[in-house]
């Protein structure tokens, strides 16, 4: 399994879109076996779940992110984790535990940064 978390510095970023980076984990039977930083290729509306997908990506955890994105996830198979901040490693560590649940709701988008 492949999850992807929207990153500023080495903390979940505010808004999955607009982060700097995402930090891929290859993850296998709960253990983590592999991270890979990568930049954001560009937030282009619809663009960020195909590209995603295409790198294998099947969950994606953020700060907040937009209505149109959870459900382009959601049409590609992809879970999203939204409302959780924290350190990246600490926050994928969570969810492999089963601690880590969605907790919030999307994004509006007028109020980009303060999701």
């Amino acid at each position: 399994m492949k999850i992807a978390v929207a990153t500023e510095g080495n903390m979940v970023a505010e808004h999955f879109g607009h982060c700097s980076y995402y930090t891929l984990f290859e993850v296998e039977n709960g253990e983590i076996l592999s991270k890979t930083v990568i930049p954001n290729p560009g937030h282009q509306p619809g663009f960020l779940p195909g590209y995603l997908a295409s790198l294998g990506v099947e969950c994606v955890i953020a700060r907040g992110m937009g209505a149109r994105a959870m459900e382009l996830f959601s049409q590609q198979g992809i879970e999203t984790v939204t409302g959780v901040g924290g350190l990246v490693d600490e926050i994928v560590r969570e969810y492999l535990k089963g601690n880590l649940r969605n907790q919030g709701g999307p994004c509006q988008h007028d109020h980009h940064h303060g999701c």
